[in-house]
């Protein structure tokens, strides 16, 4: 591969990097909405309160399987890089989310609890990415130098 080539790749992988990224932060600002939504919920906030938190999880839910694709085609970007390093760890693994959609004080606490766990795995993704973005800028210097 040329180093031209190589920079088309990194760059290919970069931008399939970002739209995940983007992907998983929307996740993560649904993820606290719903979470709010969701504690309002469990002290009394009532039907809309209700309705809201899970209006939320399901938007949440969506933007989740949209990150979950959007990280396969990272994961197949990264793959068509010959690249050094630990680049072949399963991102998508972060990505696992389970909808609880019931009612009653013991349910809605399992829900939080839930949208805390999403919350933290959508927050490690994030990082894990970022972290692989940043190897791939300065791999994309180095090529650059050669």
């Amino acid at each position: 591969m040329t180093r031209e080539e190589i920079r088309k790749e990194i760059r290919e992988a970069k931008d399939a990097g970002n739209r995940s990224l983007m992907s998983l932060r929307n996740a993560q600002q649904l993820l606290s909405s719903a979470g709010n939504w969701g504690l309002l919920d469990m002290f009394g906030g009532g039907l809309i309160s209700g309705m809201m938190k899970h209006s939320k999880l399901s938007s949440a839910n969506q933007q989740m399987e949209a990150a979950r694709y959007q990280v396969q085609s990272f994961q197949k970007e990264l793959q068509d890089i010959n690249v050094p390093g630990d680049f072949g760890v399963n991102i998508s693994d972060f990505l696992m989310f389970a909808d609880f959609f019931f009612d009653g004080i013991i349910a809605d606490w399992m829900v939080q609890s839930k949208i805390g766990e999403a919350k933290q795995q959508v927050n490690e993704a994030i990082e894990k990415i970022e972290n692989i973005l940043n190897d791939l800028n300065s791999w994309e210097r180095q090529i650059g130098g050669m």
